[in-house]
């Protein structure tokens, strides 16, 4: 276990806010996590597990202990002619997992390529993209309780996915620290294409490979979001509204270009990226925080912006939606006070 204090968290947190934590705790096994917990608990202590920060803001400095995965590995559980059931460590970059998967030809999360943060987080979020969530591939999920350090498998089921939500971010948030995630995946499985601007990208249709998949979807990613490293942000910054269809069949009346995707039997998704754009605000910046300008769902940090420039744009785009759609956005990224 490493251990440190007034600990720099730059390196994690890809907004690129200079923020520090009181304490930071970094563990390599689950066993040590276990035994830690089993005699300093956190219940009690302001404290928060964090993955590679690609989902966080700090508003901030951190006057608590943050908790982060060295949990490395990947483990083939078992196989039949079809499928592979992975044991994977929380602490694995989510990216290096996709390629190793698609390197091995086993299909369902080579859609998800290019997406920051860790194996563990990804599992939490519940991340998605070209039409496809991580859920779709979890069996189950392994964490230890921040109380008593006791051990706990949710599966599936348990783990109450939806779109970018869990049981970890709702019922159970801030009480485990997530250990392993297993994942099954399709050998030489076939590419999902619903996502309607990925399938033109690809040589060879449906019949292409899960490396080309990949290689499509890093290159939409390259050409629609900023590089973290040049431009700090966390990606998607507003989580895309599900709407009743009264209210989307209302919108598509007085604006007949408005996109869609059904949500189930009364609901309609909205991309947020249009309702933000409708707004006029692609493109524009508010002092050092700015909206990008080929995506706007991203808001990125021009250099040096303050949690709270960050903050006041977010603000500012949700009421201007607000008052001229009548819809809510809300952030998928987590505000860490």
């Amino acid at each position: 276990m490493k251990e440190y204090e007034n600990y720099p968290l730059l390196p994690h947190n890809t907004f690129g806010i200079d923020a520090r934590a009181r304490r930071f705790l970094e563990f390599p096994d689950s066993g040590e996590l276990q035994a830690y917990l089993g005699n300093k608990p956190m219940a009690g202590e302001k404290h928060l597990v964090i993955g590679g920060g690609s989902n966080l803001l700090f508003l901030r400095d951190y006057d608590g202990t943050l908790l982060h995965s060295a949990i490395r590995g990947i483990e083939t559980e078992a196989e039949d002619e079809r499928r592979v059931f992975l044991k994977v460590g929380s602490g694995e970059i989510w990216d290096e997992l996709v390629a190793y998967c698609v390197g091995k030809g086993w299909g369902g999360i080579e859609n998800l390529s290019l997406i920051p943060g860790e194996v563990g987080a990804a599992a939490v979020q519940n991340i998605g993209a070209y039409g496809t969530e991580v859920c779709d591939c979890i069996t189950r999920v392994d964490a230890v309780s921040l109380a008593d350090g006791s051990p706990r498998t949710f599966n599936r089921e348990e783990c109450a996915y939806s779109y970018r939500d869990s049981i970890f971010k709702q019922a159970e948030r801030g009480k485990y620290f997530v250990t392993y995630v297993h994942l099954v995946l399709e050998k030489g499985g076939a590419p999902r294409l619903d996502y309607r601007g990925l399938s033109g990208l690809l040589p060879h249709g449906a019949a292409s490979t899960l490396a080309e998949v990949r290689d499509a979807v890093i290159a939409l990613r390259r050409e629609k979001l900023p590089d973290p490293e040049e431009w700090g942000n966390a990606g998607s910054f507003f989580m895309n509204p599900i709407v009743p269809d009264e209210l989307y069949l209302s919108l598509k009346q007085q604006y007949p270009g408005l996109p869609s995707y059904k949500a189930g039997a009364a609901h309609t998704k909205i991309p947020a990226a249009w309702l933000i754009e409708q707004c006029g605000w692609k493109g524009r910046a508010l002092g050092n925080a700015a909206v990008w300008e080929r995506q706007p769902l991203v808001l990125i940090n021009r250099g040096h912006a303050s949690a709270s420039e960050i903050t006041e744009l977010a603000g500012r785009i949700v009421a201007d939606v607000q008052a001229k759609f009548g819809i809510t956005l809300y952030p998928e990224v987590n505000y860490i006070s």
